[in-house]
């Protein structure tokens, strides 16, 4: 992405790791500890944000929860229409979900398709009890009724504009930006 393409910077580092706290503390209180709790991020930028989190949680709580990462791929109901030749990445989680509190976390929430093919994901592992969602931006516009259940910052966009989220970990920043 060139610097040009930017429209607005809507959270800088500083921001993003206050988020990041944010949602660990509210992950934390929602489920009253971490003893039944794990975090799914959904590849790509939500697997990081899960471990950050995660970390917080430790930090927090003593004990740090379950974390794995789901690969949504072959669960999206674009398939057909993104590539010819999708790359396939490796879903990680190494606990049961069954009868666990999960809670996924992804960078931003738009449609709400995704949110769709990571439950999908997550059921073909077992039977959670709960699954709840958190999301760095909350950017409206949704096509499926899904809402998440932490936020870190609600942006309301319009269908032309694009929510970008930069992490250290992927893209050697962290900010959030508004693209044009």
């Amino acid at each position: 992405m060139t610097e040009k393409n930017i429209k607005a910077e809507i959270m800088d580092a500083t921001a993003l790791a206050r988020a990041v706290t944010r949602i660990a503390h509210e992950i934390v209180e929602r489920n009253r500890g971490t003893e039944n709790l794990a975090l799914i991020g959904i590849r790509r930028r939500g697997v990081p944000l899960a471990a950050r989190i995660a970390g917080k949680i430790e930090a927090i709580e003593g004990k740090a929860p379950y974390v794995g990462e789901v690969d949504i791929t072959f669960y999206r109901d674009d398939l057909t229409t993104r590539s010819d030749m999708p790359v396939l990445h490796a879903t990680k989680v190494d606990f049961d979900v069954g009868g666990k509190d999960i809670v996924l976390v992804d960078d931003v929430i738009f449609t709400g398709r995704t949110v769709r093919a990571a439950m999908e994901a997550v059921f073909d592992l077992g039977r959670p009890k709960t699954v709840q969602l958190a999301v760095i931006v909350d950017r409206g516009l949704r096509e499926l009724p899904f809402r998440p259940d932490f936020v870190g910052k609600n942006v309301p966009t319009r269908h032309s504009e694009q929510i970008s989220v930069e992490l250290f970990e992927v893209d050697g920043v962290d900010r959030v930006t508004i693209l044009e």
